[in-house]
């Protein structure tokens, strides 16, 4: 453990960029979070039907939508539920593995996103995307992949 004479402060400069990358992060989420209010979903429930309309047979392991989606198996468990009673998702045994479940996107799950998909690449575009030029989306790109990909391989050994 760090004593308190060896921490590296954070520079003025750094801690600006911290707090504004903090700021963007929640005031961001929140905005999605409100612009799929209509559509009767979370974030959270955008990102499990994204993640299953896009698997083959549009369909995971529960446990694989879980690592997914960042959630704890029994966070999505509920998740899952309240999709299920909207219709949108439903759960499937596992013919090879007793244990698992499966869950999969209904037609009618598949629908809602073709409905729901399009307006929220709007509001991707309207928040994020398109207040940037090309060249800074391209350069924070290059700047946040290290980033991510030392948090996934420090997830990974977790």
């Amino acid at each position: 453990m760090e004593t308190e004479t060896a921490t590296r402060w954070l520079s003025d400069a750094e801690q600006c960029t911290w707090r504004t990358h903090l700021d963007v992060s929640r005031l961001l989420m929140h905005q999605l979070e409100k612009d799929l209010q209509p559509f009767g979903l979370t974030n959270n429930d955008y990102e499990i039907l994204v993640n299953l309309s896009e698997a083959d047979e549009r369909r995971l392991r529960m446990s694989d939508l879980a690592a997914a989606t960042l959630q704890s198996k029994s966070r999505l468990s509920h998740q899952i539920t309240r999709l299920e009673a909207a219709g949108l998702v439903r759960r499937e045994n596992c013919e090879s593995d007793r244990r698992g479940l499966f869950a999969v996107l209904t037609d009618q799950g598949m629908e809602t996103m073709q409905k729901v998909a399009p307006h929220h690449v709007a509001s991707v575009r309207k928040h994020f995307i398109d207040l940037l030029p090309p060249e800074a989306l391209a350069a924070l790109s290059r700047s946040l992949t290290p980033v991510a990909e030392h948090l996934r391989g420090r997830r990974a050994k977790s």
